[in-house]
């Protein structure tokens, strides 16, 4: 695998940001490491990362490297500080950063693939709703969603007590004063609009532990996407909101996602 640190300007932030990169490599003498490396553009996972990290977090907390090595797909981990992948009321575009200019940018420096088939999106917490964000409103983007103990009930996330490392006036600076409910940023909105349009649906995997904070969240959500016509596959089990259990999960991910080598 080859591992890039990308450093870049971003025209929709105004800023230079950054992003981590695994790219496929076919290697026959590296000792301990069977990696894979497919023919043509890569097949991509874009892999977001939660509230209090960067985009160095799953390289850092997790094996993701050596998962994806024998995978032959494409590994692009993005840099959007604590936005909650929004155009933010009061800060910068980061959702149409992720959405927009991200990929366009991404395929330009890298062999990745434009084909919705081999287009994938997943993370935890904050990037769990991101990643559902991204596939409910650009079904025709991406094949495949992951949530893993995501913010996906932000309505009632925002008020939730447990949340107080996000004070009202940052929600505020955020998504504005105005309720989610009803809007581009609340995902029960998204999963009934996508129900009722044509088209291709993404698959969604969702997962949260029993233990987690956000679990009941996880379950309300659940129970909206059970009452569309959308495939929803979840799990649960016993787990906290921490790295052990999503190292465990983002394995599970890996083997879930509809890649056409399989």
């Amino acid at each position: 695998m080859a591992l890039i640190d990308c450093r870049f300007y971003s025209e929709t932030l105004g800023l230079s940001t950054s992003m981590t990169v695994i790219l496929p490599q076919q290697t026959r003498s590296q000792i301990g490491l069977q990696n894979t490396e497919g023919h043509g553009p890569h097949p991509t996972l874009y892999l977001l990362h939660g509230l209090s990290d960067d985009d160095s977090i799953w390289l850092r907390r997790t094996s993701i490297e050596r998962y994806v090595a024998s995978l032959g797909i494409a590994v692009v981990m993005p840099q959007v500080h604590r936005s909650f992948y929004t155009d933010m009321a009061e800060g910068g575009a980061y959702w149409t950063f992720i959405s927009e200019e991200l990929p366009q940018l991404a395929r330009s420096f890298f062999p990745l693939s434009g084909k919705r088939e081999d287009n994938f999106v997943a993370g935890l917490s904050m990037g769990g709703y991101g990643a559902f964000k991204l596939a409910l409103r650009h079904p025709d983007r991406f094949a495949a969603a992951a949530s893993l103990s995501g913010a996906l009930d932000l309505q009632k996330t925002r008020t939730s007590p447990q949340l107080s490392v996000i004070e009202a006036a940052e929600w505020d600076r955020i998504f504005g004063k105005a309720p989610i409910q009803g809007t581009d940023n609340d995902l029960f909105e998204l999963l009934t609009r996508l129900d009722r349009a044509e088209g291709e649906k993404p698959l969604l995997y969702q997962c949260c532990g029993t233990e987690d904070f956000l679990y009941q969240e996880n379950l309300n959500f659940r129970e909206a996407c059970r009452k569309t016509s959308l495939k929803l596959t979840y799990e649960e089990g016993p787990g906290e909101h921490e790295w052990g259990y999503w190292d465990a999960k983002i394995q599970d991910v890996l083997a879930w996602l509809p890649l056409k080598h399989k």
